[in-house]
């Protein structure tokens, strides 16, 4: 017997027993973007390498470490996408969206980075990302932040997640912020764990965003970049709080609150729970001004997020919704042909309802059986008696009530007028 093949480890089937609520999620999200006027894009999930090197940066976790990079039969450096914003932006810009434009797009699709696989951490992993260009002003950073607001309340995740907000300034601010942190640290190398030494010749930033405990004790008292924002990156983010503030929208600032890519600058915010142990963000983006020229393109004001699928469907399945189940009408049947012509009959006349047929023979009891196990509203059968009578009888499988004849001409405007608590459609 031949050894059965098994998926790539943190590579993972999602199942028809998940997909439902998969679904209902996905469908929830397009529906607020859709509201707020977001088209969607779709791009391919290999890119050159070189894309995310310039983007990203090569001093950075993903490059370094995570990224599913190879070369292709053309000896061409070749990379499975670790996140969505550089091949949107290369999009967009190959395309000739974006110079003297606006754009509010959305994407969604799997991600790839070579990770411990863990709950809400997995090597392919799925994001929803929405990114904008063209628009300078704090406005469209709230817009951003109230969109994915609206959406918890949509999900029911509300009281689940908080925000948490900071700017990275810009450029120029950030490097005089990185001498002096620079400075600070070195004189105190010592009492670093061995990955920020790492990333103080590197990457200093990200030293901010350390989980080590020891680490984090000793940044309390480092240089703050608050106190190194020039006047356009102050205002900027006052503009964007109070806006937030006018709308209701509770945060919290987080001073260590930097990314893990290089090319944010400005505005920076996290939507993090308590609910998931150590996988704590669930939403994070903020402005990337920079990037667009730095891939190439004229100088575009940018700002974005992704959510992590995963880690939302674990909030999600803590108190699940009710979903609709796979078929609300099950057709029995001794006769298969007339089954098969009465749902599709039926699909005419109720368009959106699910319709399954019973398909690979068996008594009335086994395929009644399999009706029930469907999840069906009603059992809509066709037995002999009705068959020769022109009837179809209609039995309710989740609720009391009697089961109903009615001639099989007439059984979709019956079925239409079912009370709506009674049926999902």
């Amino acid at each position: 017997m031949s050894r059965k093949v098994a998926s790539i480890r943190g590579m993972n089937d999602i199942l028809p027993t998940q997909t439902p609520l998969w679904q209902w999620l996905e469908a929830r999200v397009t529906d607020v973007l859709a509201g707020y006027g977001y088209s969607e894009i779709r791009m391919p999930i290999v890119e050159p390498t070189e894309l995310f090197k310039r983007s990203i940066g090569e001093v950075t976790d993903i490059v370094e470490k995570e990224m599913y990079t190879f070369d292709d039969r053309n000896g061409d450096s070749i990379t499975l996408r670790p996140e969505g914003t550089a091949g949107c932006v290369r999009a967009c810009e190959q395309h000739g969206l974006l110079y003297n434009q606006v754009q509010r797009l959305w994407y969604r699709g799997p991600m790839f980075r070579y990770e411990r696989p863990q709950a809400g951490r997995y090597r392919q992993f799925h994001q929803i990302g929405v990114e904008s260009f063209g628009m300078s002003g704090p406005d469209i950073d709230a817009e951003m932040i109230l969109m994915t607001a609206r959406l918890w309340r949509q999900l029911g995740l509300a009281d689940k997640v908080r925000l948490e907000l900071n700017t990275l300034g810009l450029a120029e601010d950030r490097a005089a912020y990185r001498d002096a942190l620079v400075a600070w640290l070195r004189a105190r190398e010592e009492r670093l764990d061995d990955d920020s030494r790492r990333r103080l010749e590197r990457n200093p930033l990200r030293i901010l965003d350390s989980k080590h405990p020891d680490t984090r004790a000793l940044l309390a008292d480092a240089p703050a970049l608050a106190d190194y924002l020039g006047d356009e990156a102050r205002s900027h983010f006052e503009g964007l709080r109070a806006l937030l503030d006018a709308a209701g929208i509770p945060y919290v600032i987080n001073p260590s609150l930097v990314r893990g890519l290089d090319y944010y600058g400005k505005t920076v915010f996290e939507w993090v729970t308590d609910a998931l142990g150590a996988q704590g963000t669930v939403c994070a983006g903020g402005r990337y001004d920079g990037l667009v020229t730095q891939l190439g393109g004229k100088p575009t004001p940018a700002v974005g997020f992704a959510m992590g699928v995963e880690r939302l469907i674990l909030l999600l399945e803590q108190q699940p919704p009710e979903l609709r189940p796979d078929a609300e009408l099950y057709i029995v049947s001794s006769d298969a042909g007339a089954a098969l012509r009465l749902a599709e009959a039926l699909r005419d006349t109720l368009p959106g309802q699910r319709i399954r047929c019973h398909c690979g023979g068996g008594s009335f009891k086994s395929q009644m059986k399999k009706a029930d196990q469907s999840g069906a509203r009603y059992a809509l059968i066709l037995g002999e008696t009705e068959l020769a009578e022109g009837l179809v009888t209609v039995k309710p499988l989740r609720q009391d009530g009697e089961q109903q004849q009615v001639r099989q001409a007439e059984v979709g405007a019956y079925l239409a007028t079912l009370d709506h608590d009674t049926q999902i459609g």
